[in-house]
């Protein structure tokens, strides 16, 4: 599976010679390219190309004297193998800039149901034009609604627009937002898994809490998040999303649950040997499934825990297992 995504950064002296002989060319005999004049003005003192491959790939060419920039979803050629990757955060801000006007036009164009969305555009962006991941990733929130069941695809963009535009996830916006994978084949389970990271962003910040995720932990594991108080406290948060009964072996909502709790529970949380909270989004659970977890309220082998299921419109109903160390009260129906 492709990685969203990055930048490539050549030292070096590079004209408009070396740039069609060391780049262009090569791509341009294997896949088939033409050799464009960017659709924005270029970062100041660089100039710069795009390459629209025949086969529907996009890459984006920008050099000085000194160093050059290449982004693109297609074979990189190999002029540029040995040349370090860089995130969109990591390189000028100009160039990423441009790079991102140039890619959310092209985004926008293939996919206009987008535009109404620009911060989900902005923040999906290196995975929704990945070389692998491109038109998966956007089906999932055009045809499946991001995981919600019985939900619209605008209700569902709608909601995620809104949380994300508060920018409490953009300085980890290379790491959320490549959980959702960048493969040719659609995985809803794991894409779902991945937004039931968001939703518990979402709950934590709303209860008032700060966020950053992927905490490092001795054992060599990554706890999903630590959520910062501002008492000082900073209990750790792993997150699990079960699949509802129709979409899994378990028999029952309720089986559903704690199952896929265990296998959290029996791996990597009995590994840490305590001090984390295991969040259960039960978002993927339409009403009737939820009203069974809601009203029996398993146990799911782990304390302290919150289950929860997230809708849409910002709704949050759920309960608590154990001593919690967060104060959810405010959030949690």
């Amino acid at each position: 599976m492709a990685r969203p995504l990055r930048f490539r950064h050549a030292p070096g002296r590079w004209t408009e010679g070396r740039v069609r002989a060391e780049v262009f060319d090569p791509l341009d005999a294997n896949l088939g390219a033409t050799w464009n004049r960017p659709w924005f003005k270029p970062p100041e003192g660089y100039d710069a190309r795009r390459f629209d491959v025949d086969n529907g790939d996009t890459a984006l060419f920008c050099w000085t004297d000194d160093e050059a920039y290449w982004l693109g979803n297609t074979e990189t050629p190999s002029s540029l193998w040995r040349t370090d990757k860089y995130g969109f955060e990591e390189v000028p801000t100009p160039v990423a800039e441009w790079a991102e006007r140039e890619l959310r036009a092209e985004l926008h164009e293939q996919s206009p149901w987008l535009a109404d969305y620009p911060y989900l555009s902005w923040f999906f962006l290196p995975v929704f034009l990945s070389k692998d991941g491109r038109w998966t990733t956007r089906d999932f929130f055009d045809d499946h609604a991001g995981g919600f069941p019985d939900a619209s695809r605008d209700d569902a963009l709608e909601f995620y627009e809104s949380f994300l535009s508060t920018g409490v996830l953009d300085d980890y916006r290379e790491t959320m937002a490549g959980k959702l994978g960048t493969s040719e084949q659609l995985d809803l389970t794991r894409m779902a898994a991945t937004m039931g990271e968001f939703h518990t962003a979402k709950l934590l910040v709303d209860a008032g809490y700060d966020v950053e995720p992927e905490i490092e932990v001795t054992t060599g594991h990554s706890i999903d998040f630590q959520a910062q108080a501002p008492d000082g406290q900073q209990p750790l948060v792993e997150v699990t999303r079960p699949l509802p009964p129709n979409r899994r072996s378990a028999g029952t909502p309720v089986a559903a649950v704690r199952d896929t709790a265990k296998t959290k529970t029996d791996g990597q949380l009995a590994a840490h040997a305590g001090g984390v909270v295991l969040f259960v989004d039960c978002s993927s659970f339409p009403d009737d499934d939820w009203y069974a977890v809601r009203d029996a309220r398993p146990e799911v082998g782990h304390r302290p825990a919150v289950v929860y299921r997230m809708r849409p419109d910002g709704r949050v109903a759920g309960y608590t297992k154990g001593s919690v160390p967060l104060e959810l009260d405010s959030v949690l129906d």
